[in-house]
């Protein structure tokens, strides 16, 4: 998979940057009246530039939707029109910035985990509801999980107990393998890993959230919460299912 394409990316924000330029209408003469605002390209047009513009701005500024854009009443358009600007400097000059106040260290993106990861805690977390969207993901990736082994009867620790079981599959109770059984030391660790993660994941992450406060936690707790459901993820969608013969 090709990395995005920034060059391209700036081009359509700079055109929605352009398009979405306040101009002051003055009142007809002699009238006396609250001044009003138009664009400078048509509505219906920076409608179909949006539509590309806030995946754009999903990728790059996740929480753009929360910024406070001033003064509001422009335009409709204010809060796009200062995330697009925000995204084109973060775009541009994100390297020298990581470079002169950062360590220079690698960064995960939440929009490049695991898809049942990201799907299902996208819309939380971009109107900043961090704690719900890791509870949304756990639900989701629990739900892709139960999908795959079609069974609907248990979820959450004991489901992945019983998947990741070294056990033999029986009628009802498929099984999930990270690689071929082969009866290897390697086969057991791989199984005996990925149940013992699951169990850390839900038992450390996702119950303690029943019976903690309401209180939503910081973005960068529920990034790496995140991380780990995501390998979760893909430990289970990489898994062959083994059914009782």
């Amino acid at each position: 998979m090709t990395g995005p394409n920034l060059a391209w990316m700036i081009a359509q924000l700079d055109e929605f940057i352009e398009a979405t330029v306040a101009n002051r209408v003055p009142p007809p003469p002699g009238v006396v009246s609250i001044s009003t605002y138009s664009t400078a390209r048509r509505d219906d047009e920076i409608v179909q530039l949006a539509q590309v513009v806030e995946q754009i701005l999903n990728r790059i500024l996740p929480t753009w939707r929360t910024l406070d854009a001033r003064p509001k009443h422009l335009t409709k358009w204010s809060v796009h029109r200062e995330a697009a600007i925000r995204a084109r400097v973060e775009i541009l000059r994100r390297e020298e910035i990581r470079a002169n106040i950062g360590d220079d260290a690698p960064e995960i993106s939440a929009s490049n985990l695991h898809p049942w990861v990201w799907s299902g805690a996208t819309s939380l977390w971009q109107s900043g509801h961090y704690r719900s969207a890791v509870e949304d993901a756990a639900k989701k990736v629990n739900a892709e999980t139960q999908n795959k082994v079609a069974r609907r009867e248990i979820g959450e620790t004991k489901l992945f107990q019983e998947v990741f079981s070294e056990k033999a599959a029986e009628p009802g109770k498929s099984r999930l393998r990270r690689m071929t059984n082969d009866g290897s030391e390697t086969y057991k660790s791989l199984q005996r890993g990925a149940m013992a993660f699951a169990e850390g994941i839900f038992a450390g992450i996702r119950n303690p959230f029943n019976h903690e406060d309401p209180k939503d936690i910081d973005e960068q707790v529920a990034l790496e919460y995140l991380a780990a459901l995501s390998v979760l993820a893909r430990w289970v969608d990489e898994s062959a299912v083994e059914a009782a013969k």
